[in-house]
């Protein structure tokens, strides 16, 4: 990865495996130097590429012009420390945009190497929204000046250079982060354009849910909250939704309902659905909204118009706060995420983990983790809604508040099932990784 600014903290030490090598891509000249870390608690190594002038920049992603190089010496990089360091690897597995040249790489400029004689890779599509398009005068800049012919020869000659469907043509095998995702990105409506690519490639497309850190977030043993709690004693969540109602400077009640959300605040997230759902929803019921977030002047704006208006229902921090986004998740009694769309999401598996009901639109990771919840038969997890619409976002929240208990204070039974019903499930990484392991297998069979 790159020596980003926010890798050098105090107190880590990083050994130097090489200095000064340099790269010439396109008659552009980059020198980087290499160092090694462990994964903390492990003993894998990291290789941090340094180069102050592509990384040291405040963010990890820029408008910056350079975009493109930045990147695309990130994908020679890797593959020149793994010649330098020896090391032949089975599987190369890139992820986005950002390192999608690398399979290219691999069957032109280092197919020479016998090193990689025996690679193969896999692409993982975490947003497809994000492609990497660039003007196609930046070619020689990628290094793959001398295999033109080898880009998408339309968009080539429509003037553009596409990371995202270079890696899509050319990699063994393609992944994205959820099993609705990976059928939802071979539509009109989700593909961004590369839908007809990745239907061609449907045999070594596969959705594999993204997981989450199960003991950072783990209500029972959550440093970041004041108080535990577990499925069978859920007194420490009541009194984490005092002390985030306490925080947020709103009054509590116990049969008033908190819903609660953590966003980034963009188009994807779908809450434009609320500009007028929201307010009338305030006006006619009894809830809480606390809200964590930023990100598009617009959404950023409507909240804080929504939190003067109900200055005694509605709290919003426009930030982002790691202790804060961990005590809306065990503070509230709802989670809210009506995205447009949804590669993975996780917040939903962090709400479901902490007893948080969520109230989701069912699409890409969403579908797959978040089930509507029946009380008839005690089965579910969540409140779902099928429209990207208002009256859906209007269904999801309605539907939650009802089987709260309408205003009239929780249904306890009810709820607690539906609560524990979420905290059942597994969301870790076990599963995860092993299914990742099938799809190196099936592109590497034997290795």
């Amino acid at each position: 990865m790159p020596m980003y600014p926010l890798v050098r903290a105090p107190g880590r030490d990083f050994k130097v495996v090489f200095q000064d090598a340099v790269l010439i891509l396109g008659g552009t000249r980059v020198v980087f130097s290499v160092f090694e870390a462990s994964l903390p608690g492990t003993t894998i190594p990291i290789y941090f590429i340094d180069c102050p002038r592509l990384y040291d920049r405040p963010s990890i992603y820029t408008t910056d012009p350079d975009e493109h190089l930045r990147f695309a010496v990130l994908s020679w990089a890797s593959l020149v420390v793994a010649q330098r360091i020896g090391f032949r690897p089975d599987i190369v597995h890139a992820n986005d945009w950002q390192t999608a040249l690398v399979p290219l790489l691999l069957r032109t400029m280092f197919a020479w190497d016998r090193l990689f004689a025996a690679a193969r890779s896999v692409l993982t599509i975490h947003n497809i929204g994000y492609q990497g398009t660039f003007n196609a005068r930046i070619l020689p800049e990628t290094g793959l000046g001398d295999a033109a012919h080898h880009f998408h020869q339309d968009e080539l000659h429509a003037g553009s250079i596409n990371y995202m469907l270079t890696g899509i043509l050319y990699a063994n095998a393609l992944t994205t982060v959820s099993p609705t995702y990976a059928r939802e990105v071979q539509t009109a409506e989700h593909g961004a354009g590369l839908e007809a690519f990745l239907r061609q490639r449907s045999d070594v497309l596969f959705g594999i849910l993204n997981g989450i850190d199960e003991t950072e977030w783990n209500p029972e043993a959550d440093p970041r909250i004041p108080h535990s709690y577990s499925a069978s004693d859920f007194s420490g969540k009541e009194k984490n939704k005092q002390a985030l109602l306490d925080t947020m400077k709103l009054s509590y009640a116990k049969e008033t309902p908190v819903i609660g959300v953590v966003s980034r605040l963009a188009w994807q997230k779908g809450f434009d659905l609320g500009f007028n759902v929201l307010p009338r929803l305030l006006t006619r019921n009894t809830f809480k909204l606390v809200v964590l977030g930023a990100g598009e002047a617009k959404y950023e704006n409507f909240f804080t118009t929504l939190e003067r208006r109900f200055p005694k229902q509605v709290a919003f921090r426009n930030t982002f706060s790691e202790p804060i986004a961990h005590l809306i998740e065990a503070g509230s009694d709802m989670f809210l995420m009506p995205s447009r769309y949804e590669p993975s999401g996780l917040n939903q598996m962090y709400s479901l983990r902490y007893g948080t009901p969520p109230i989701v639109h069912r699409t890409g990771g969403l579908a797959d983790t978040v089930s509507a919840f029946d009380v008839q038969r005690g089965t579910g997890n969540g409140f779902v809604f099928e429209h990207f619409d208002e009256g859906g976002l209007r269904f999801g929240i309605t539907q939650a508040l009802r089987t709260w208990g309408s205003g009239t204070g929780v249904d306890l039974d009810h709820w607690r099932t539906l609560q524990r019903n979420g905290m059942r499930g597994h969301f870790g990484w076990d599963e995860r990784v092993t299914a990742y392991e099938q799809v190196y297998k099936f592109i590497a069979p034997g290795r």
